[in-house]
């Protein structure tokens, strides 16, 4: 099917409450949107809040190789290494980590690689739309801040999920052997904005140097839906009229758990999965329902802090 009829049979543009999966699902709902909201709550988006609830500017960088270093060197920004490898004085994608770095010292400016959330937000960075974070930290603010300049547009709301474990091993052996795609609204050597973030396009055949498609990395492999991100959807969705079936069924997810969310999410497979490997406490974190009112915005390929009620 062509990407023009990909959108006509899944693009949900008889409604201005739109919800999907991933980058190929993003790529379905958005036509015509004025927001795409991602939602990675494990845990990209709630690093993300905690970041800039702290100002923090955040590059959302889909590579974790050579390239993610030399962006960070080049913006004198730190790189968020992997969870697992981090030291006690390093920023990782774990936001409990990221709470324990900044008591210590200042952060200016983080690059922060995620094969998920933050290749969602690159995908969308330089294209006329306006790409915000959300998890369950910030819904409710996000949701009320959105409402207020929608002004008659849709609102794309992705879910990002996360890789099924012979994806995310794929993901970590794919090298690239240059330097690396550009980062979200870096300019090309002719000047022009990359509107795509360097990503390769979701599907149709793997390019040279490039990630095969979501729904291929290997067999095995491929997005699986997240329930944690689904309620992140329908925690900010929940407000908004004209709801697609799909953004209602993320609303009704998130009503089913809205008074347990933090042990919703400690009994979901991605808490359990975290906590068996010593990150209970991204966990609680991710669980801080309604904590904040500071609303990621990308702005010029940084995510940036905004306040309910501010710009």
């Amino acid at each position: 099917m062509t990407a023009a009829g990909l959108v006509g049979v899944f693009g949900q543009e008889a409604y201005r409450g739109r919800f999907e999966w991933g980058v190929s699902g993003a790529e379905a709902i958005a036509a015509g949107a004025g927001f795409v909201v991602v939602v990675d709550v494990l845990s990209f988006t709630t690093t993300l809040s905690v970041a800039v609830e702290h100002g923090i500017a955040v590059m959302p960088y889909r590579w974790r190789d050579g390239s993610a270093a030399e962006v960070a060197e080049r913006y004198g920004a730190e790189l968020a290494v992997g969870r697992k490898v981090a030291r006690p004085d390093e920023i990782s994608l774990s936001p409990a980590a990221l709470r324990r770095v900044i008591a210590e010292r200042p952060v200016g400016r983080l690059v922060l690689p995620s094969p998920n959330g933050s290749a969602i937000s690159a995908r969308f960075a330089a294209g006329g739309v306006t790409v915000i974070g959300v998890s369950l930290r910030n819904a409710k603010a996000a949701g009320e801040w959105v409402r207020a300049r929608l002004d008659g547009q849709a609102v794309a709301v992705v879910a990002a999920g996360e890789q099924w474990p012979e994806g995310e091993r794929a993901l970590e052996r794919e090298q690239r052997p240059d330097g690396g795609p550009q980062p979200a609204g870096e300019r090309r050597p002719d000047g022009g904005l990359r509107s795509d973030g360097g990503l390769r396009p979701e599907s149709g055949p793997r390019q040279e140097g490039g990630l095969r498609p979501e729904s291929g990395l290997r067999p095995g492999g491929g997005l699986r839906p997240a329930v944690e991100d689904l309620w992140g959807a329908g925690a900010f969705l929940d407000g908004f009229d004209d709801l697609s079936p799909e953004a209602e069924m993320a609303v009704a997810a998130y009503r089913a758990v809205a008074d347990r969310v933090p042990e919703a999410l400690a009994a979901s497979a991605s808490g359990r999965e975290l906590s068996a490997i010593g990150f209970a406490g991204d966990v609680a974190v991710a669980g801080e329902i309604h904590s904040t009112e500071v609303v990621p915005v990308l702005q010029d390929g940084w995510y940036r802090g905004v306040r309910l009620g501010g710009g």
